[in-house]
């Protein structure tokens, strides 16, 4: 059984920084594309960083240069580093991760950001 688990969210007040984990289990996910989104209530789900296989990243223009995605393959594990946090930063934030073909997510885990 393929399984996504999500952890390191919280309260955290504007300007600091949170960091997240997904680990993965049942499967390995260290050839396939990973990435995390988030979602607020009454939105879409929207995502915020892509890891390729290769280590390529993509990141949502609204949190380049204060968010950074990496994986550690050897745990089967990604992790989002959100740094300069803002109040619109709030949210659900998911992990996701294809395999073969198919999209699968953990939980969410919330974050807040108090101005």
């Amino acid at each position: 059984q393929v399984q996504l688990v999500e952890s390191g969210g919280g309260l955290v007040q504007a300007g600091g920084s949170l960091s997240l984990s997904c680990v993965a289990s049942g499967s390995d996910f260290s050839s396939n594309f990973m990435a995390w989104y988030r979602q607020v209530p009454g939105k879409q789900r929207e995502l915020v960083a892509a890891i390729t296989s290769g280590d390529n990243t993509n990141y949502a223009a609204s949190v380049k240069g204060r968010f950074s995605i990496a994986r550690d393959n050897a745990k089967n594990t990604v992790y989002l580093q959100m740094n300069s946090l803002k109040s619109e930063d709030t949210a659900v934030y998911y992990c996701s991760g294809r395999l073969y073909g198919l999209n699968y997510w953990g939980q969410g885990t919330q974050v807040t950001v108090s101005s």
